[in-house]
């Protein structure tokens, strides 16, 4: 059981963490070159308008005040308005509607690596040196080697202009309809009963999932062989084999815990690469998450919806890294101490 005190501590850390991500984030409005409001209103927008940017922004006031400000604003989570992406829209609730597009393929794409790369890790161990070692390392380097932006076009490629059996953009069909209740399309299908949608969606988000899965997957059975390698070799395993217990049992029981305690940190860094690779991913799929908003946010100078999506992006992350020491603490309580 996790103490409280631990989680506290755990907590505390993030606080000068985010507020030296904050305070990033306020210099990049600053720090673009030339004038912030021109840059937000466009080089075609009225000096009326810009002059109204500046006043918005309260780019009139001294730097110390503005930072305060955005100190103030970040804590209750008003991030402003965006001027290019959806003018006069709350950045907000922007990233409310393209959040959950973002979290779904990378919560999907990390199980779909979690699912077939801790089997073959640990199968790779256990057979080392073996002709399914050596493939299964081959894979795994081959996984790792692939860039995104090579798979998804292969992939799309292969299963929708040759074999035709998949879609190649969008999360679901255009003659399928559904309320977003939590912004999750899989889980929005299912709960207004829909499985034609539901169908739908899965074979819309399939070769996503799968190009972010095959990285994850090459990197957590790399990872978990060579923790389940080191494991195998310890004594305890030894005195365990000794006693009778059988094989299976004695790497399963005693193995699988401890190796698994150095693969949680590759699991929590390689989470918070997924939404870097999402961005990726949603451009080659025209996804419409956080990761084409951030592109598309650059690209149009709308800094509102750049310092927001970089923020939220890194607070992401930083809890991620959280749910990773609380987690060392439940596979070894000795983490605590």
């Amino acid at each position: 059981m996790v103490s409280k005190r631990f989680v506290a501590k755990r907590l505390l850390l993030l606080v000068p963490v985010l507020f030296g991500v904050a305070t990033v984030v306020f210099a990049i409005l600053h720090l673009s070159p030339g004038d912030p409001a021109v840059a937000i209103a466009g080089q075609r927008a009225s000096q009326a308008f810009v002059e109204q940017v500046r006043t918005d922004l309260g780019l009139n006031d001294p730097l110390w005040q503005q930072y305060l400000r955005f100190l103030g604003d970040v804590a209750t989570f008003d991030f402003g308005q965006s001027y290019q992406i959806q003018r006069g829209t709350p950045v907000s609730q922007i990233l409310a509607d393209r959040l959950p597009i973002t979290i779904e393929l990378a919560v999907l794409g990390q199980l779909a690596g979690l699912l077939f790369g801790l089997p073959l890790g640990i199968l790779s161990a256990v057979k080392q040196d073996t002709l399914t070692d050596h493939l299964t390392r081959i894979g795994a380097l081959s996984g790792i080697s692939i860039p995104i932006y090579w798979s998804g076009p292969l992939l799309i490629l292969l299963f929708a202009q040759f074999l035709g059996i998949l879609p190649t953009s969008g999360r679901i069909g255009s003659a399928h309809f559904i309320d977003a209740v939590t912004g999750f399309i899989l889980v929005d299908t299912l709960l207004a009963g829909d499985l034609p949608a539901f169908r739908s969606a899965f074979r819309h988000l399939l070769l996503p999932i799968v190009v972010l899965g095959i990285y994850q997957m090459a990197l957590i059975s790399r990872m978990m062989r060579s923790s389940m390698i080191e494991v195998i070799r310890q004594d305890y395993m030894r005195t365990a084999r000794a006693k009778g217990q059988g094989e299976k049992i004695t790497t399963m029981k005693h193995g699988l815990r401890n190796a698994f305690i150095p693969v949680i940190t590759i699991i929590g860094i390689q989470f918070g690469a997924l939404l870097g690779g999402a961005v990726l991913t949603e451009t080659v799929f025209e996804i419409n998450g956080i990761g084409t908003l951030l592109v598309s946010a650059i690209n149009q100078s709308d800094y509102p919806v750049v310092q927001a999506t970089v923020l939220v992006f890194a607070v992401m992350y930083t809890l991620v890294n959280l749910l990773v020491d609380v987690t060392y603490s439940v596979l070894d309580p000795r983490i605590e101490q």
